[in-house]
């Protein structure tokens, strides 16, 4: 499958492809012509990625930490580690999150409020 055949087949660009061939995250061989030859599996392969991208994984992570689509049977007990991992992450910047609403949430409600920048200077 040509390069333009899978941008159309995932809806991705061809910059897209070529970046992710560029990082690992995408192989595809070279035709006698110089064109990239991906395999038919390199459609799922993308739909998997971009789901993982659609969770929070940054591709460092999808590079790294989630596993490949070989074997999934063997895999799933690796994906849900990954996704729980992710999922207390999202919990610990949340708490964060409300922490810093909270923090300033108090300063906006303290009485005689003055930009507290520019009175700590």
């Amino acid at each position: 499958m040509q390069i333009g055949e899978l941008a159309t087949a995932t809806g991705l660009s061809r910059d897209t492809l070529r970046f992710y061939e560029k990082r690992g995250l995408l192989l595809s061989r070279r035709l006698a012509n110089g064109y990239r030859d991906y395999p038919p599996e390199a459609v799922q392969w993308l739909c998997y990625l971009r789901a993982a991208q659609a969770l929070g994984f940054t591709l460092a992570e999808i590079e790294t930490g989630l596993p490949l689509l070989d074997d999934p049977a063997a895999a799933a007990p690796q994906l849900r580690t990954a996704l729980l991992r992710k999922l207390d992450d999202i919990d610990a910047r949340i708490a964060a999150l409300s922490a810093l609403r909270s923090n300033l949430a108090r300063e906006l409600d303290r009485p005689g409020f003055g930009c507290p920048v520019l009175t700590s200077v």
